[in-house]
């Protein structure tokens, strides 16, 4: 069972409140084809999932669910804003 937690204080690093702290890391990098549905409900009841897409993008990641989207959904979000 995942704990709701709150957002982090100011001045602590957001990931001090993310709930994919209390899961498998491995359920955000799934292998080609999985969907990783998983990993989307946690991130859907994250209270930092914003602040973990930013990074992500402001970081270009290359792999795995971050801030709810998949690689793919993070590359497509890029072409949308640089259109």
């Amino acid at each position: 069972m995942i704990r709701q937690i709150e957002p982090a204080e100011p001045g602590v690093h957001w990931s001090a409140s993310a709930l994919c702290a209390q899961v498998d890391p491995g359920l955000f990098f799934p292998t080609k084809g999985n969907g990783c549905p998983e990993a989307r409900r946690v991130c859907l009841a994250c209270p930092v999932r914003a602040e973990c897409l930013a990074e992500a993008l402001d970081r270009n990641e290359p792999a795995g669910m971050w801030g709810g989207l998949t690689t793919r959904e993070r590359r497509q979000l890029q072409r949308q804003a640089a259109a």
